[in-house]
């Protein structure tokens, strides 16, 4: 059976991505691989200060919160689609490419948490069109539900 990964980082955007990526599992018949990925923002080691109390082990859990968040929005316990999740370490991009190896489609929304609003198309979702290793979808932030 063939696999979609999509990825989710608790934007609005990488919800809508989601229910696509759901959506489109059900018509193709597949798997759906949904993915979060967390880092530690270099701030944390590089600022030259010491911050406030810091707890490394909340990136991960924030990452499979919202994880777990977005898949309850999503209604991905209805769909009748096979999902799976994995949380893992690391920039954004490269851990989606990587997941998606082997993928029938991988799914992003077109902009994510990142900083840059103004920006039509989010960082990650550009390095995935350049590097990703299948066919690849981005799902705009003001589409349809």
């Amino acid at each position: 059976m063939s696999t979609i990964v999509v990825g989710v980082d608790g934007s609005e955007g990488s919800t809508k991505a989601l229910k696509f990526a759901l959506d489109e599992a059900q018509r193709r018949g597949a798997n759906l691989k949904v993915v979060g990925a967390w880092h530690i923002p270099a701030i944390v080691y590089e600022a030259g200060w010491v911050p406030a109390d810091i707890d490394l082990e909340a990136y991960p859990t924030f990452s499979q919160e919202a994880l777990d968040k977005a898949l309850v929005d999503a209604g991905a316990e209805k769909s009748g689609v096979e999902v799976t999740t994995v949380v893992r370490k690391g920039q954004a991009a490269d851990v989606l490419c990587d997941e998606a190896k082997g993928a029938e489609l991988l799914v992003v929304g077109s902009r994510g948490l990142g900083g840059f609003r103004g920006l039509m198309l989010g960082s990650v979702s550009a390095q995935c069109a350049h590097h990703a290793p299948c066919p690849i979808a981005i799902v705009p932030n003001g589409a349809a539900d």
